[in-house]
């Protein structure tokens, strides 16, 4: 697929989703424009607004967190999309390099459940687009190199000290869209 293609196929999934809370629905709305105005945004390095992707982490003892080591702040595992890579691929690449899990496989690429548009370091713009995982029940078990603070959490528990960005799609997932076929659109 080519990137042109790639990004195609990321505003169709976009815009398909209906928004969880507010928050969300700005989210969604900055995100298409935003790909409607970047002519690579999927490269880090071409604009300071620039797709990440990362990974809501569901697992038989909840939901995965770690807490951010710059930040400081309770989020899903995620970073920036690496060339050539598929956003999903990035975010189950990210959810094994700073938790040690590994994520079952799905049959095929896991479902897009959420996007934020956030700020990023440096003065950069995120797009984050955030993926579906499950990673069974097994302990984190993250390298030296990143945060030691990754643990599983009940819904309501990691609800209340998620980021914002992240609270509404969690909270959406808990309510039952899991289970429907409704993670994401």
């Amino acid at each position: 697929m080519t990137p042109a293609e790639a990004v195609a196929d990321l505003r169709r999934s976009i815009a398909a989703m209906r928004p969880v809370d507010a928050r969300h629905k700005v989210s969604i709305a900055e995100f298409l424009a935003a790909l409607d105005r970047l002519p690579h945004p999927l490269d880090e390095h071409a604009d300071a607004t620039h797709v990440t992707a990362s990974a809501v982490v569901v697992g038989l003892r909840g939901t995965l967190l770690h807490r951010h080591k710059r930040l400081g702040l309770w989020l899903q595992p995620g970073g920036h999309v690496a060339p050539g890579e598929a956003p999903s691929d990035a975010a189950i690449r990210e959810t094994v390099e700073e938790t040690g899990l590994q994520p079952l496989p799905w049959p095929g690429a896991p479902p897009l459940v959420h996007v934020d548009v956030h700020p990023g370091g440096r003065g950069h713009r995120h797009l984050d687009l955030r993926y579906l995982l499950f990673a069974g029940k097994d302990d984190p078990s993250p390298p030296a190199d990143e945060s030691q603070d990754v643990r599983w959490f009940g819904w309501d528990e990691a609800i209340a000290i998620a980021d914002p960005g992240l609270s509404g799609a969690l909270r959406h997932l808990s309510a039952g869209a899991l289970g429907t076929g409704d993670a994401g659109n």
